[in-house]
């Protein structure tokens, strides 16, 4: 397993105990959703050890380091792109009727549908609230960063659900879903705590572009995992994606690519019929066959490659730069 760089281990720390308070102002009922959806309590209610990999956050913390201010001055910054994820997360388990979150039930199958998509509401809205309370020009912007990385992030999850009854989607369409659904909110990640402390303009815009870059690697290596991820690691069941029917990234490349494979993969993809476990191996035998995975895995690269470089063109301590691309590296090497 690929081990996690000491700023993101480092930021989790920090941001914890203000999540927790921030979750704390919501009523008993969305707090519940949030505090489970978020690995805090079990089904019971009682305290759990859990969560994400808090990348968002810890991302957050460095643009503020990078601006020269203390880490904590990111703090509502931190939180609210975090919360802001785990509405999205929420929401796309309920449209894809995932029934697993990190090795256990989706919030959705344990409070219901109608209670997850509030406690997502929620924690939206708490979000906004946050950066509002600091009522400071960096504040502000921070706050319409957040506020269009969310619509980026609607309009990506709108494409995505929109290709599942398309035959026709291009890799450049998945490429403009992808750069909304995930590169939108993972660039405001990188950029709202160097607004929090006021940086300059130009440093916040590479390390907006730098996050982007980085957004599309993370979720060509997250459709990566989506099919050949190892459930015992990702917590998701093993070709999770192509039972689903996701057109994601390799699987379009593998459509598009005008082989024999293709065409095969295209006729499985069609079938309305619930896919049979040696079906869904062949799909993911024939994405390869057609080049998907190795394109795949080509782009991801050439991504971090382009963000790489404009982290080089940012204007930051040697230590705060070699912690991004501890970072970015480990987008590309991990294995859930």
């Amino acid at each position: 397993m690929t081990s996690v760089p000491v700023a993101i281990s480092e930021g989790r720390a920090l941001v914890d105990e203000a999540m927790r308070a921030a979750v704390d102002r919501l009523d008993p009922l969305t707090r519940r959703v949030g505090a489970y959806h978020l690995g805090w309590i079990d089904t019971d209610g009682r305290p759990a050890e859990g969560g994400g990999k808090a990348l968002r956050p810890a991302l957050s913390l460095l643009s503020a380091r990078a601006a020269g201010a203390a880490p904590e001055a990111a703090l509502p910054g931190a939180v609210a792109v975090e919360l802001v994820h785990a509405f999205s997360l929420l929401h796309d388990d309920i449209m894809d009727g995932d029934r697993t979150r990190r090795h256990r039930p989706a919030a959705w199958t344990v409070f219901g549908s109608s209670a997850a998509i509030l406690g997502g509401d929620a924690l939206l809205s708490l979000a906004a609230e946050l950066l509002l309370d600091e009522q400071t020009r960096g504040a502000h912007w921070a706050a319409r960063c957040l506020t269009a990385a969310t619509r980026r992030l609607i309009a990506g999850q709108a494409l995505d659900l929109d290709f599942e009854d398309r035959t026709d989607v291009s890799l450049d369409e998945v490429l403009t879903m992808s750069s909304d659904k995930t590169a939108a909110l993972l660039a405001c990640s990188c950029a709202v705590g160097a607004m929090l402390g006021e940086g300059p303009p130009a440093l916040i815009s590479e390390l907006t572009a730098f996050g982007s870059e980085l957004g599309v690697a993370f979720q060509l290596m997250d459709d990566i995992l989506g099919i050949w991820g190892s459930p015992r690691v990702t917590g998701k069941p093993v070709l999770s994606d192509l039972r689903a029917r996701k057109k994601s990234l390799p699987v379009v490349s593998a459509l598009t690519a005008g082989t024999a494979a293709s065409a095969r993969l295209a006729d499985l993809y069609a079938r309305p019929e619930q896919h049979s476990e040696a079906e869904l191996r062949e799909m993911a035998r024939l994405i390869e066959e057609a080049g998907g995975r190795a394109w795949a895995e080509a782009e991801a690269a050439q991504r971090l490659a382009q963000a790489e470089r404009h982290l080089k063109d940012a204007e930051m301590k040697d230590e705060v730069r070699a912690e991004f691309l501890d970072i970015a590296r480990f987008v590309l090497a991990r294995d859930h």
